[in-house]
């Protein structure tokens, strides 16, 4: 079993990263781990005889950052070990360069309803081999409840390990929840014509989830968990599903997506709209 020492988060002095920061210093908490802070400064473009005073300026703006984010963590867990990182580069680098053997890596969101995903969260994400947590403005969540995308891939197994033991360190639910109407890319002629019976798609798919969640009942049996079997587009199923809920958790790559891709349909759209919390989980 792999032995991790620490949580680590991005920190810029945005907003967003605030948030992002505050929720990683409480998991590093629970999780009775270190906290790493890490901040990114940019080395400015050569500028003539200036160049070394603004190289100066810049790190030592960059270290002032970090050391604010090192007063904010310590200020919502004081008890908490937390250490900072300075580099030099695009964030994205930075965090994946820091990652080690960090349990799980904590970024900043926009808004759902903001800007697209920024090249950082889609980038970490994507090519993370941890799991990547993703923090962004909501209401303050009351219905302890974690969402969980369940496909029957590896991602998706993946997905369900890390809800569970999510849920346990927050006394949180657990809601598994499959989409199960479009059949995958891959899907050959026989396997199609059978989607043209709903009822039967309704009756395996809902085995197939009762299967999958089986262990984790089992596993967690103090844990309260609920199945939903939505016949609609994945994507939809658990955005609807998020609406109130603490977190939602879905596998990198899901069962219908392109072999190459890093960062599946589904995971991409959960990312960029969901309304909670959203971790993406490799294999």
């Amino acid at each position: 079993m792999a032995r991790y020492s620490h949580v680590l988060v991005g920190y810029d002095g945005a907003e967003e990263s605030e948030r992002a920061l505050r929720w990683a210093a409480e998991e590093a908490a629970l999780r009775r781990l270190a906290l790493s802070v890490c901040h990114a400064w940019h080395r400015p473009v050569r500028i003539g005889p200036l160049h070394a005073d603004v190289t100066e300026i810049s790190e030592r703006m960059g270290r002032h950052v970090l050391e604010h984010g090192i007063y904010l963590a310590e200020e919502v867990a004081p008890r908490l070990q937390v250490c900072g990182r300075l580099l030099t580069g695009p964030a994205s680098s930075a965090l994946l360069h820091c990652a080690g053997d960090a349990a799980l890596i904590v970024i900043g969101l926009h808004g759902p309803e903001e800007l697209p995903l920024g090249a950082t969260a889609l980038q970490v994400a994507s090519r993370a081999d941890r799991p990547v947590v993703g923090i962004r403005p909501g209401r303050a969540p009351a219905e302890g409840r974690a969402v969980v995308g369940v496909d029957g891939s590896a991602g998706g197994h993946a997905a369900l390990a890390f809800a569970f033991e999510e849920a346990m360190l927050r006394g949180w639910a657990v809601q598994a929840v499959h989409g199960a109407w479009e059949p995958a890319l891959t899907a050959g002629e026989s396997e199609l014509s059978r989607y043209a019976d709903a009822d039967l798609v309704e009756r395996e798919a809902g085995a197939r989830l009762q299967r999958a969640v089986a262990p984790w009942r089992e596993k967690y049996p103090q844990i309260e968990v609920w199945t939903s079997l939505w016949l609609k587009d994945p994507r939809r199923a658990l955005l609807e599903a998020a609406e109130g809920a603490d977190m939602v958790v879905v596998g990198a790559r899901g069962a219908g997506d392109v072999r190459p891709l890093l960062l599946g349909s589904t995971s991409q759209t959960v990312l960029q709209h969901a309304p909670c919390p959203v971790t993406i989980v490799h294999r």
